[in-house]
């Protein structure tokens, strides 16, 4: 796998930062608005937005005091293409996808 690549799984491997894309899908947001649905620190968010904007999932841009956040769809795209090569498998057959992970790792 590629470096952008890692980053990418890395990110989305925390279930925070994926709700944080899912609203993100919706429109642009304030730092404080992603924030505002979950128990956790603003400095926590921001943490996590580096995270998904050190992976080009997300930019973040200031507008005057407030910085907001935005989706950058086009980030996924080479995850999406690595996961379509695994098209063999049913959505439901995880059990087979998992095995065929562990056999990769080992070669």
């Amino acid at each position: 796998m590629t470096a952008a690549l890692d980053l990418a799984f890395s990110a989305l491997s925390d279930p925070t930062r994926r709700v944080i894309l899912a609203m993100l899908l919706e429109d642009d947001m304030a730092v404080t608005d992603v924030a505002e649905p979950f128990e956790m620190s603003l400095a926590a968010i921001s943490k996590h937005l580096a995270i998904l904007s050190r992976a080009g999932l997300i930019s973040q841009e200031k507008r005057g005091r407030v910085k907001w956040c935005k989706l950058e769809p086009d980030a996924l795209k080479e995850a999406s293409v690595w996961m379509q090569s695994f098209g063999q498998f049913e959505a439901i057959n995880l059990d087979a996808f998992e095995a065929f992970l562990a056999k990769s790792e080992l070669a």
